[in-house]
């Protein structure tokens, strides 16, 4: 199915048991590529169950993050977030989609922990090297670093099956991802009110910059994807389930097979809500080339090749505050499909 001809009103996110793909058996990353093949061309975004991570691990990680979002707003500016983008990203300093407001959230970051002087840290890679965390609480780092650690796993695994629903072998992925940009993130957004406005959001419209994106959310729920009719779906919290979306690298090395799909968060839950999301991204220098695939298919590759580290740099770089160029905003849905 061409991009164009993608079904125009999905109106829920699908299901998709992953623990055939977890267990590695033979055979497991096929038998679970036909679900993700679908979900990831028609919708772009999907529920997993059997990922394996214990709910303990998000937990422990969570019940730090909270007390941290509790202490004074001069103790959390004291780890500030850096140029690596790794520490406390306050309210006001995100704006993911142009002409709307600031988003209504504030975030703890990091990342994959890699010493300066790892072969993979320079100064032209900017968002790789060191995590920072806070004096308090104490169990914060190692909390989230155990979650994190599980969750790359998953996007592993699940990178084999997005290879095998391509067409390309299991590992076709796995070369990109020796030191990934991956990052991690707790995201406390405060209750909306109702009177701030349509275009105020916890996150506004916008597709993530790179290849997939794993997401726990807590009970309250706000988290919406556009369908291709523009029309806004509710993605609400199942039990046990993480959501998996495709981002912009990953529908680009697809050559728009798989959707990048808008999507945003709306608190209209009169409370506070928790997410967190972990970024599986490729390594700083991998080229993202779908030409390959587009090869396998008999048509045109519809993009040209570009630096993954290059191309998720800029996009924070224009996201952000306090990486100079946040008043910009986010430009929307690089490349995927209205």
């Amino acid at each position: 199915m061409s991009a164009a001809a993608r079904p125009a009103g999905f109106t829920e996110i699908p299901l998709i048991d992953i623990a055939a793909l977890r267990s590695a058996a033979p055979g497991a990353a096929a038998a679970v590529a036909a679900a993700i093949e679908r979900a990831s061309r028609e919708v772009g975004f999907f529920y997993i169950t059997g990922h394996g991570i214990p709910a303990g691990l998000v937990e422990a990680g969570l019940a730090a993050a909270r007390e941290f979002f509790a202490l004074p707003d001069a103790e959390k500016q004291a780890i500030a977030v850096d140029s690596r983008h790794r520490g406390y990203v306050g309210p006001g300093a995100a704006r993911m989609y142009a002409g709307h407001r600031p988003d209504l959230k504030e975030s703890f970051v990091w990342g994959l922990d890699l010493p300066l002087d790892h072969p993979a840290v320079r100064p032209e890679r900017s968002l790789m090297g060191p995590n920072r965390w806070p004096a308090r609480p104490a169990g914060m780092g190692p909390a989230l670093e155990r979650y994190f650690t599980a969750a790359l796993a998953v996007g592993r695994d699940l990178a084999r099956a997005f290879a095998v629903a391509l067409g390309e072998e299991e590992g076709f992925f796995a070369r990109h991802f020796s030191h990934p940009l991956a990052r991690g993130g707790v995201i406390h957004y405060p209750p909306q009110p109702p009177d701030l406005g349509a275009d105020q959001f916890g996150v506004g419209p916008h597709t993530d910059y790179g290849f997939l994106t794993l997401l726990w959310q807590d009970e309250v729920g706000g988290l919406e994807v556009r369908n291709a009719a523009g029309a806004w779906v509710a993605a609400p919290p199942i039990a046990g389930s993480l959501v998996v979306n495709v981002g912009d690298l990953l529908a680009r090395w697809s050559n728009d097979r798989f959707a990048s799909t808008p999507h945003r968060v709306v608190n209209r839950s009169g409370r506070e809500r928790f997410s967190v999301p972990v970024f599986y991204d490729p390594d700083w220098e991998s080229v993202v080339d779908p030409a390959p695939v587009a090869e396998r298919a008999g048509v045109a590759a519809r993009h040209p090749p570009l630096i993954a580290g290059e191309h998720i740099r800029a996009r924070f770089d224009r996201a952000f505050a306090h990486r100079g160029k946040g008043g910009e905003g986010e430009t929307d849905v690089a490349f995927a499909r209205p």
